[in-house]
């Protein structure tokens, strides 16, 4: 198994917010929308994005859905400002409020958020625990969880592999910064003992394709 190599917990230099902004997120995003969508159950409360970069993951969801409303939070101001140009250019400033919140220390109140999403934040977090915490302290008691990330790969073999499938076609630096994601995130059996720790049953993080884990679980009421 690789050994976790930390990336910085904040990617904020214009080129690597450019960069990240301009890779074809599109299908992993609309399936993050869509997965997460067909559990919401209707439910309009407030939804929370912890570690949206450049609020690709709101806008999806604001476009399958016209209830939706979001707060969309960030710690990288270059990607909060690409952030705030894509959510005008979408449309949907009056259902996304993008914030600088670091995800490991949020000011929102216990219980604050009717459900709590987040894409591909993880890897970056040098504590992951504290994040996980921090998602499940501000939700809302029945409410939903569901957090999506990389999987760290058993060897170079196979990290060499899944970069060459999906970035392939990328730039060189773009190529380099999924790769290093790869090496920074969690295995299942890691994320599977984080979510244990919080009272959680350890299967509900699964393997949910060739590179991702997905935790996805309401928030028992206490």
């Amino acid at each position: 198994m690789l050994e976790r190599v930390l990336e910085p917990e904040v990617m904020d230099s214009p080129d690597e917010a450019t960069d990240y902004d301009r890779m074809d997120h599109s299908a992993v995003n609309r399936r993050f929308a869509a997965d997460f969508l067909a559990l919401r159950a209707g439910d309009t409360g407030l939804t929370l994005d912890v570690g949206t970069g450049t609020a690709q993951i709101p806008i999806e969801l604001c476009r399958r859905s016209n209830t939706i409303t979001l707060v969309a939070v960030d710690l990288a101001d270059e990607m909060l400002k690409l952030a705030r140009i894509n959510v005008d250019r979408a449309g949907f400033t009056e259902r996304i409020r993008i914030e600088k919140v670091n995800g490991r220390r949020m000011d929102y109140p216990e219980g604050h958020f009717a459900a709590v999403v987040s894409n591909s934040i993880i890897h970056h977090i040098p504590t992951p625990a504290e994040c996980f915490a921090e998602m499940v302290r501000v939700c809302v008691a029945g409410g939903r969880l569901f957090v999506r990330d990389l999987h760290r790969p058993d060897n170079t073999t196979e990290l060499e592999h899944l970069v060459r499938t999906y970035a392939g076609e990328a730039n060189p630096h773009q190529r380099r910064l999924f790769a290093a994601s790869l090496h920074a995130a969690l295995t299942l059996d890691e994320v599977r003992m984080l979510v244990s720790d919080l009272g959680f049953a350890p299967e509900t993080a699964l393997l949910t394709s060739d590179r991702h884990w997905t935790w996805s679980v309401p928030k028992a009421p206490t």
